[in-house]
Order: C-alpha cells, then structure tokens, then sequence
C-alpha cells in the first residue's frame, strides 16, 4: 500500500513558490506542485487566474473570520476540499468472459 504513495514522482511534492497581490501587498506564497495545480484547476473551472481566485479566497476569509493563522494550511485544504467534491470516477473493470 505504501509504494502507491513511496513511489510517487518527486516534481509533485516538489516546493514552488509565487508571487502574487493579497488586499494590495505583495506577497509569496509556497506550496507543493500538486496543491498548485489543483488551485490552477479551481481559478480554471471559476473562470479566474489563480492569483485572483488565492486573492479573493483571502479576502472572503478575512470577511468571514478574520485573518487566517496559516494560510497556506488554508489552501491546502481548499484543495482537498475541491478534490472531495469532485465526483469520482474509476475506471470500469470489464468481467472476464
């Protein structure tokens, strides 16, 4: 079971950081390749780029709660929220004949 999760290639659990706006100050913000490309597919599918969709979902935070402790945390589980969301496919398994 472990190999599944061993085995994967390290350019995604690899470090990237960006740089982009949250409320008008430069910032930068550092993730894993994976949590990025699944924020690229969420600004993708609200017809955004990911510094506005990271920008707004700051800025909603903050209205609802207040400044987030660990935002990056924030995202991250943004992220797998949009993953549990996503309705699963697997593939069919044909019986044998």
């Amino acid at each position: 079971m472990c190999h599944v999760f061993a085995g994967q290639d390290p350019r995604l659990y690899a470090s990237e950081t960006r740089r982009l706006r949250l409320n008008g100050q430069s910032t930068s913000i550092r993730l894993e390749r994976s949590f990025w490309a699944i924020l690229d597919e969420i600004a993708e599918s609200e017809g955004v780029t990911t510094p506005t969709f990271v920008s707004r979902l700051h800025a909603e935070v903050l209205e609802l709660r207040g400044e987030p402790s660990n935002f990056t945390s924030l995202l991250r589980c943004a992220c797998l929220t949009f993953i549990e969301s996503a309705p699963i496919t697997r593939p069919t398994v044909m019986a044998a004949e």
